[in-house]
């Protein structure tokens, strides 16, 4: 297989694109991961002249917030003239500030929330086990994450994936 977004016939990793779907992710070579994380090198990136025209949704989204980012190359901007993303896409592309972070039913969570434990976790570190049915009040939200939350459990602070919560 090769890079989504430059090509490249090197080993790939699973890089998840936040602000869609739950589970979205595309596979990339760790030089593009490394540059989306970083200081990008303009000249690599302009493989997103083919990448922008990818089927994949989360490719096109990576490739817009990519020439988003590189807005002061001239040819960047001629590319991002010249995307076309449905309304959905788009919307997906332009949520990079407003992470919105889901529970295990759809609802949406925010910081301040009380949630619920749906199953037992083992809280790596911590040397215990969080129980289903354990309330967690007031939690905080990852940035950036948004398959993660934060909360007290047992008077210590543990990051708690938002699959195995529901909205109180």
């Amino acid at each position: 297989m090769t890079c989504a977004l430059c090509s490249a016939d090197a080993p790939l990793n699973e890089f998840p694109v936040s602000g869609g779907p739950s589970g979205a992710a595309i596979q990339i070579c760790d030089t593009c991961a490394d540059q989306i994380n970083g200081t990008p090198d303009a000249n690599h990136w302009r493989c997103l002249a083919s990448a922008m025209w990818s089927e994949e949704p989360a490719v096109q989204v990576v490739a817009a917030r990519m020439l988003d980012k590189l807005g002061d190359e001239p040819w960047a901007r001629d590319l991002t003239d010249q995307l076309y993303l449905d309304d959905e896409t788009r919307a997906w592309a332009d949520n990079v500030e407003k992470q919105i972070h889901f529970d295990s039913n759809g609802a949406p969570l925010s910081s301040g929330d009380t949630v619920v434990l749906i199953k037992d976790l083992p809280v790596k570190g911590g040397g215990f086990t969080a129980k289903r049915g354990t309330a967690v009040h007031r939690i905080s939200v990852v940035p950036d994450v948004p398959t993660q939350i934060e909360g007290r459990v047992e008077g210590q602070r543990i990051v708690i994936l938002t699959e195995f919560v529901k909205k109180r």
